[in-house]
């Protein structure tokens, strides 16, 4: 079914339905007896800045590929823009920019030729507005200065920005970045946040594909994670993390007599230099709060901990041993409609 541009398909997390720029079904790749790709049910709800997360070879750029129609599936469906690839390809990709991989210019044109040259073949762009569309581009991704150098002379992290300018030559509704800040100093890769910002703030949907989870972390509204060639979660960030974190940090000046009330009413607790960390596995906030009053322990503070995308993403993608209050199917949940 090819999703038209104002119906709400149904959303893969709790809440109202929202609107998708992308959309997957069953998506497979194989490449002889390689899987790449192994049935990939991707949303990226229109607005969104989604951070698609991977060990290498988890299939992230294979996924982009398809998404995109660079490389055609084995099997499953793609909707793009609310257009049907192959077929609409045509009517879906003058509204996408996009930099897969690495991008690939002319060695002895300089940067704003280069960039010229991917103005001259934007069918939404007229020839008149090419001269200030690339300048604006140059100077938007920090190359102005070098924009009169030949491409060969440019720098791996100029070359990558390069490839950012060509992909943010005109308005887009759909902008799909694939390890954007490859190359990058911290100050480029600063602005490739900025930049990302930007087109959030300006209602453009964005996909990230990244390995730097701080920067995942600091600018994605939404995240997928990858392993072994399928989604193993996603969601909204927030509530990903959420979903990761079951535990309770209660500060109390008596540490000692908290963890013995709530082992007494079998709550799993320690004792720590931060205050007692409570596992929630098996009760809630309320109840340990309750339990500590009931038993006369004072409660100064009481606060979810937070867990880190680092560390979501080592569970979902086994490098370390998963721990309580995460399980396979709390996760999977996530991808599947629900009830909030």
């Amino acid at each position: 079914m090819v999703i038209g541009e104002g119906e709400a398909p149904a959303a893969v997390t709790a809440g109202a339905p929202v609107r998708l720029a992308a959309r997957t079904r069953n998506l497979r790749k194989v490449y002889g007896r390689t899987v790449a790709v192994d049935h990939v049910d991707l949303d990226v709800p229109v607005g969104s800045v989604l951070g698609m997360l991977g060990p290498n070879g988890s299939g992230k750029t294979t996924t982009i590929r398809m998404l995109l129609g660079l490389v055609t599936p084995t099997a499953g469906a793609v909707e793009l823009l609310g257009h049907q690839l192959p077929t609409e390809l045509g009517y879906a990709l003058p509204q996408v920019g996009a930099l897969v991989e690495g991008p690939g210019f002319h060695p002895f044109l300089s940067g704003r030729e280069n960039l010229v040259r991917c103005a001259a073949a934007e069918p939404h762009l007229a020839t008149a507005g090419i001269p200030r569309a690339v300048d604006e581009a140059l100077e938007r991704v920090g190359l102005g200065a070098a924009a009169g150098r030949r491409y060969r002379g440019y720098s791996l992290g100029m070359k990558q920005r390069l490839g950012l300018a060509a992909a943010l030559l005109l308005p887009r509704k759909l902008v799909v970045l694939d390890e954007p800040t490859n190359g990058l100093d911290p100050a480029g890769t600063r602005e490739v946040r900025a930049v990302i910002a930007d087109l959030h703030a300006a209602g453009t949907t964005v996909l990230v594909s990244s390995h730097l989870l701080a920067e995942v972390e600091a600018t994605c509204t939404h995240v997928a994670v990858l392993h072994q060639g399928s989604v193993v979660a996603q969601g909204e960030l927030a509530e990903l993390l959420e979903a990761g974190n079951s535990g309770l940090l209660v500060s109390t000046p008596d540490s000692a007599a908290a963890v013995d009330a709530l082992r007494d009413n079998r709550v799993p607790a320690r004792a720590t230099p931060d205050g007692v960390k409570v596992d929630l596995t098996a009760t809630t906030a309320p109840e340990v709060v309750a339990t500590l009053v009931r038993a006369g322990v004072a409660v100064h503070e009481v606060r979810r901990q937070r867990t880190g995308l680092e560390d979501l993403f080592a569970r979902l993608t086994d490098a370390e041993p998963p721990e309580a209050g995460l399980s396979t199917v709390v996760t999977r949940e996530l991808t599947s409609d629900r009830a909030g």
